[in-house]
């Protein structure tokens, strides 16, 4: 007997919650490094098989390539990509990765189901050391690792058995990926519960750790946004979005640090690469920028020997000296430097300036 379309559907559902139920709460290898690769760290419930999570992946990664600019200067490719590669060796991944940077100065990486892996040149550019850098990817690798795009997904599915949603990791900046790529996803689907997100901190710097990176670099990346957070309001309305790098975060990740991450004699801090390829993202984006100067706009010329060097772009004004207005102060202006034609002692010292 053929069973209704709506109990085969609940039977399944069943068997799904049946067989995917989370690992016992006593197991120890989730905090344990060095138990890396011989454990599961995706359980719960999951629809998607692994084949078609890289071909969702696959699907995803085809948008954002479309929209988004590739950086494929070999350098920086390839040392991003063996970076990441590294740390994919050193996680409980069970895909390959494709890892990509793209042309764009927020400061953001997000990873797609299967191993589709974007990083921004932005997040580069802020980075202070590579194990800055081998942190934020190592986080979005634990994204993947645990596979948290296709069990949110399944979660949806579960709960209203509808199309498959198309979701994009955003454990960084949940809008990140939408915003540098313009791809134009649900945005409920752009962002992780905080269990996630707690769950790919603990992941990441074991991943970190494991490569012989400092996890510390984690708290002071986290450290670094809030400073500049402080400094300037709306910074991290992309970054972390969701999930701001909150006092309790940093505890947590510096309680995973403390008490499950053993001191090594010695860490991965920076490389010369690394410097060599944030320099070259540097000169790439300064060079785009003096690129986007429009000739025919008004530019500000300062008067030669004001110490200015003359124009900005190296370039000498039509102009005469006599109309380059330069801004004098009063000679008992508090803190003013004194004035290269000092007025004659007969006129008041209160008296005002002209300006030539």
């Amino acid at each position: 007997m053929r069973l209704p379309s709506s109990l085969r559907i609940a039977t399944g559902v069943a068997a799904v919650l049946l067989f995917s139920l989370p690992a016992p709460a006593g197991d120890n290898k989730e905090n344990d490094p060095d138990q890396i690769g011989n454990r599961k760290v995706d359980n719960g419930p999951n629809l998607f098989s692994i084949e078609k999570e890289i071909a969702l992946g696959k699907q995803l990664a085809a948008q954002v390539e479309r929209q988004a600019k590739i950086i494929d200067e070999p350098v920086v490719a390839e040392y991003v990509n063996r970076l990441g590669q590294n740390l994919v060796r050193n996680s409980d991944a069970k895909v390959p990765f494709i890892i990509k940077v793209i042309d764009t100065e927020d400061v953001n990486a997000f990873a797609l189901p299967g191993g589709f892996f974007y990083v921004n040149s932005g997040l580069i550019m802020k980075a202070d050391t590579e194990a800055e850098l081998a942190a934020v990817m190592a986080h979005e690798i634990a994204h993947v690792a645990a596979r948290h795009g296709t069990r949110q997904a399944t979660k949806t599915e579960l709960a209203q058995m509808a199309t498959i949603p198309l979701i994009f990791y955003g454990g960084w900046a949940g809008f990140g990926a939408r915003q540098a790529a313009n791809v134009l996803i649900p945005l409920s689907f752009l962002h992780f519960s905080q269990g996630y997100e707690s769950e790919a901190d603990k992941l990441g710097l074991q991943y970190m750790y494991k490569a012989g990176y400092d996890p510390n670099a984690f708290v002071d990346f986290f450290e670094k946004l809030q400073a500049l957070e402080k400094k300037k309001q709306g910074t991290m309305n992309k970054l972390f979005s969701d999930h701001p790098p909150t006092a309790s975060r940093i505890v947590a990740i510096q309680k995973q640090i403390q008490e499950h991450l053993k001191d090594r004699p010695e860490y991965v801090e920076t490389t010369s690469e690394f410097n060599d390829v944030k320099a070259r993202l540097m000169a790439m984006h300064n060079r785009k920028a003096d690129q986007q100067i429009d000739p025919n706009k008004p530019r500000l010329v300062r008067k030669p020997g004001s110490g200015a060097g003359g124009a900005k772009d190296g370039t000498s004004s039509g102009a005469s000296e006599d109309d380059r207005p330069t801004l004098r102060k009063r000679p008992n202006d508090q803190g003013a430097p004194p004035p290269d034609n000092p007025p004659s002692t007969n006129l008041p010292s209160s008296g005002p300036q002209g300006t030539n």
